[in-house]
């Protein structure tokens, strides 16, 4: 029983890295932007989080750190697509290869580096339950503040008037504009909120789920993220349900390996990917149901007065 409750623990760990990153894509996504950076903004959110920790001793600090790389990032994504409307598939794939190649340099450094000692973390009482506590209650805060930040989005998003004109901005820009709405410092806005997701994904991978700073860590999470966003159909409750799926197909490679399992290392390591193929795929059969889901303008450019 105490195998299930640790894979239980391990899936939430491991899906909140890509929660976070997948509803900062998805809030890019409903204004209408594509962001293929997600892996670039991660790493050096992870490396920025990780070296702040190191230095500071400070967990809090470390987030903010990662928080503001990302939202840095994203802001200059933003301007180069939004305002001087460059193609936004090339311009993340540039952010990518960037990221990749500028936190793997600052990281050298690093590689060898410890964080302080880890605290522990538990909800009184709860966690001593047998087999519910360690499975749901001993997790960081983040964990469950990441539950909590896809209900407030929900009910931002289809409750409120903000939300009303964000999706709006999604749907057709020109209309929007027609009404007097800023569409440009309105993608603006959620783009740099959803790099700050993303750079919070990549310092919590660096921090707490695998305390280190290795170069390349983020090992595809970023790629998985942004295909997670298509296979929720763009809604926050899908995406949650969608990453902590993802992140029990990778736990279980742990899970199996443990249990003495004898299947091929290999295969067990790529079966997130594979998962993410087979359901993507899947989704493809239907595309009339993507097409009803989407937003309308997603990665097309916007032009004022025309």
């Amino acid at each position: 029983m105490d195998s299930y409750a640790l894979l239980i623990a391990a899936t939430l760990n491991a899906g909140t890295v890509l929660a976070l990153a997948s509803l900062g894509l998805l809030i890019n996504e409903k204004v209408g932007i594509v962001n293929l950076g997600a892996e670039g903004m991660m790493l050096c959110a992870a490396i920025a989080g990780f070296a702040t920790v190191v230095h500071t001793g400070n967990d809090g600090l470390g987030f903010l750190a990662g928080i503001a790389a990302g939202a840095v990032l994203a802001a200059i994504f933003g301007v180069l697509v939004i305002w001087l409307n460059t193609n936004q598939y090339a311009t993340g794939l540039a952010l990518t290869l960037f990221g990749g190649g500028f936190s793997a340099f600052v990281g050298t450094g690093y590689v060898q580096a410890r964080m302080p000692e880890r605290p522990s973390f538990a909800i009184p009482w709860l966690s001593d339950i047998p087999l519910v506590g360690p499975a749901l209650f001993r997790h960081h805060p983040l964990v469950y503040l990441t539950v909590l930040f896809a209900l407030a989005l929900i009910w931002f998003m289809y409750r409120t008037r903000s939300g009303l004109i964000m999706r709006s901005v999604g749907e057709s820009p020109e209309s929007a504009h027609a009404l007097g709405y800023p569409v440009r410092r309105i993608r603006l806005l959620a783009v740099v909120v959803g790099g700050a997701m993303c750079g919070l994904a990549g310092a919590y991978l660096s921090i707490i789920y695998t305390p280190l700073w290795v170069e390349g860590m983020v090992s595809g999470k970023g790629w998985i993220a942004l295909a997670l966003t298509t296979f929720a159909t763009w809604r926050p409750a899908r995406v949650l349900m969608g990453a902590y799926l993802f992140g029990g197909v990778t736990m279980l490679q742990f899970h199996l390996q443990a249990i003495g399992v004898q299947v091929p290392s290999q295969f067990l390591t790529m079966l997130p990917y594979l998962a993410t193929v087979v359901v993507l795929a899947l989704i493809s059969r239907n595309p009339q149901w993507i097409r009803i889901n989407m937003p309308a303008s997603i990665g097309k450019p916007f032009y004022p007065g025309s």
